[in-house]
């Protein structure tokens, strides 16, 4: 249920920020809870994600930005 409660929270905020389905969304932090809520608030609102961590080069980082 708490998953839930922010997956919904996080979906409604990004809409908020004008993300719509079909948008393409980096999510660029740690592993942790909060980013499994953010891919699945992605999901949600059928916007397109890529995730990326702080293990990645400068290079590597936009790379994957730009093949999604």
């Amino acid at each position: 249920r708490e998953l839930l409660d922010l997956t919904c929270r996080l979906a409604n905020t990004l809409k908020k920020y004008g993300i719509e389905k079909g948008d393409k969304v980096a999510i660029y932090m740690s592993v942790s809870p909060l980013s499994v809520a953010a891919m699945l608030a992605c999901a949600r609102i059928g916007a397109v994600h890529t995730v990326v961590f702080a293990g990645f080069s400068a290079e590597a980082l936009a790379g994957r930005i730009v093949d999604c």
